[in-house]
């Protein structure tokens, strides 16, 4: 397999001005490069043992160890869980699982967890699939919020107390000639064109007709939006609304395209026909997996493709690995929550539309046989990353992926 080519044919056809900073982020260093390539890594795993036997679920498809992170739940309470259900899709439970043991051995050796923490790596990897597995023998699916967090989590959750949504507007809005407009700065938001901005405009007035107060959805500016690393390329805005008013009450929404999961080719469980399309898929998924779903979350098309429609929040936020202490306790809680996290979001939605029962999700967490075998898989699949990112940096050095 030449991982260069599979890059390539699999970003054809993005949009190439947000697509060179693809990869430009990816060839940071290895955990980008794993963070920026989802679909190589299924591509790469292996076919055999635990990876076919494990008991199906619903899973995130693309969790790795920066896919956790704060949101403000539909009640609008601070929560802490898995974010990201672009990749999602009926699986082995074990590939869930593997991609995250193998970004925390990737992040550690990348130098993303801080100074001497690849040392650490094998240990935090155990202690986080031990939690994962011992929370499925207790059968029960819990939540974190602020009053049950710990360690690093709640000095998280603890912080977003301070976090004001006139602030959050005004670091990404500006005031020209009396409009509130987004900020264009060419490292969150891009000018978006004309055509763009009313397509948008378009979307939004037929979506706000749908809703109980259409004034909140008022569009007052458009810009194309930067964020995140797989998804770079997609066609994706940031959206500024009336929300409730004045410019604190202002709400940013984001719009990004949906596509098939990367998972699909590389499955033989059978998936369940989404009607609304793959917008509709992570949207239902994201409600399915998540304790309380997140604020304002719709399926839409524009332009008759399926676009995820969502609020920005100023509480969405992750733990700054780099920032833990050079003590174990930060890291072995934090990684232990995240594999509570994956189990509790198996276990919610056990049962459904071909996901394995809670009894055979409790049966898998007592076995100890597989657990040995996972463990060594994912110290496999993180040296193949480590290949895998070589390869492309010197591709990427030679000028292979310039525009």
């Amino acid at each position: 397999m030449n991982p260069v080519r599979q890059i390539q044919n699999y970003n054809a056809g993005r949009e190439a001005e947000r697509l060179q900073l693809k990869y430009k982020k990816m060839r940071e260093s290895a955990f980008v490069f794993l963070r920026g390539s989802c679909h190589l890594f299924y591509a790469r795993l292996p076919k055999t043992s635990v990876f076919r036997s494990a008991p199906p679920v619903w899973c995130c498809g693309d969790l790795h160890i920066e896919n956790f992170g704060s949101y403000k739940g539909d009640n609008r309470q601070s929560y802490f869980d898995a974010n990201d259900f672009d990749e999602s899709a009926l699986a082995p439970a074990s590939w869930d699982l593997v991609r995250v043991l193998c970004s925390l051995r990737v992040a550690a050796d990348s130098g993303a967890l801080g100074p001497a923490k690849a040392k650490d790596a094998r240990a935090l990897m155990q202690t986080l699939l031990h939690a994962y597995a011992d929370t499925l023998a207790a059968s029960k699916a819990y939540w974190i919020e602020r009053d049950t967090a710990q360690g690093p989590v709640k000095a998280l959750l603890d912080g977003l107390r301070q976090r004001k949504r006139q602030k959050f507007i005004d670091e990404r809005t500006e005031t020209k000639d009396g409009r509130r407009m987004l900020r264009v700065d060419n490292d969150k938001a891009l000018k978006a064109s004309r055509a763009q901005r009313e397509a948008v405009k378009a979307l939004m007035g037929r979506f706000a007709k749908t809703q109980p107060d259409p004034r909140f959805y008022k569009v007052l500016d458009v810009a194309r939006r930067i964020a995140g690393t797989g998804s770079l390329g997609l066609d994706r805005y940031v959206v500024l609304v009336q929300g409730k008013g004045s410019p604190d009450n202002h709400y940013l929404l984001d719009l990004k395209r949906s596509l098939p999961s990367s998972l699909l080719p590389h499955l033989r469980l059978a998936q369940p026909r989404w009607p609304g399309g793959e917008a509709a898929r992570i949207v239902e998924l994201q409600q399915r997996l998540q304790a309380v779903p997140l604020a304002l979350l719709h399926p839409v098309k524009l332009d008759g493709q399926p676009f995820v429609l969502r609020e920005l929040q100023p509480s969405e936020d992750r733990v700054a690995l780099d920032t833990l202490g050079r003590g174990g306790k930060d890291f072995e809680q934090l990684v232990a929550t995240m594999g509570r996290l994956l189990a509790w979001a198996q276990l919610r939605s056990a049962g459904r539309q071909g996901s394995a029962s809670a009894d055979e999700l409790i049966d898998f967490g007592q076995r100890k046989k597989w657990r040995g075998k996972l463990l060594d898989a994912a110290m496999d699949c993180a040296d193949q990353v480590q290949r895998d990112a070589h390869d492309f940096n010197q591709a990427y050095d030679d000028g292979v992926f310039a525009a």
